[in-house]
């Protein structure tokens, strides 16, 4: 199979955001008189939605999660999506994949406008035909909504189209559209976790052997 349409996660993905997710939530924790606990604890953070997390991490109710949320993007508007690194071979690969031809989406649970700052921030905004991600009111936060809303708005066609993620609700999302998915191994889903994705990558370049 030769693959045309890539959806990308972005996350454990593209690039790796523990310190400015963490920090956030750290942040948010504080501010609420939640006991701080060590930062990789709050690793599970990373992928799901935080509404979500915050609520059978910590045991609070809907609305408090609200408000850890807001608490979070106190911090992480200003500061936590900056306190984040690119993965070796990123660029060379969706440049590479980009001279071939291929339409490259992102597909990420993060706020869209986070996203696409995050992508500016790294210079890979340029590579992307279309960046699609959840809305600051913490709606279309699955991960199987966020690739309906990207295969509708880019108008991509299922066929020769690739998810690329690093976590089990990427090929789960995958897997509700009929898509293929390959995962990363260097990300936040160890190799048991991702034992369904169609392919195991240890390096994001191997995607060019696809």
């Amino acid at each position: 199979m030769t693959y045309k349409h890539f959806l990308f996660d972005l996350d454990g993905t593209l690039t790796d955001p523990a310190i400015g997710i963490t920090n956030s939530i750290l942040y948010a924790m504080e501010k609420f008189g939640i006991p701080k606990v060590e930062r990789e604890k709050l690793y599970c953070f990373i992928g799901p939605p935080l509404l979500d997390m915050f609520q059978s991490v910590f045991g609070v109710t809907k609305e408090e999660a609200q408000t850890l949320l807001t608490l979070y993007r106190e911090y992480f508007s200003t500061k936590g999506l900056y306190e984040n690194t690119l993965y070796d071979g990123i660029k060379e690969t969706l440049a590479a994949l980009k001279k071939q031809g291929a339409i490259l989406c992102l597909a990420t649970s993060k706020p869209e406008g986070f996203a696409k700052e995050i992508l500016r921030h790294f210079e890979l905004y340029d590579y992307f035909d279309f960046i699609g991600g959840s809305t600051m009111e913490e709606t279309r936060t699955k991960k199987e909504d966020v690739i309906a809303y990207v295969l509708e708005e880019a108008k991509l066609p299922k066929e020769n189209t690739l998810m690329v993620g690093d976590r089990i609700y990427d090929i789960e999302g995958a897997k509700m559209h009929a898509l293929p998915c390959a995962a990363v191994l260097y990300g936040y889903g160890d190799r048991e976790e991702l034992k369904e994705a169609d392919y195991l990558l240890d390096k994001f370049e191997e995607l060019l052997n696809i």
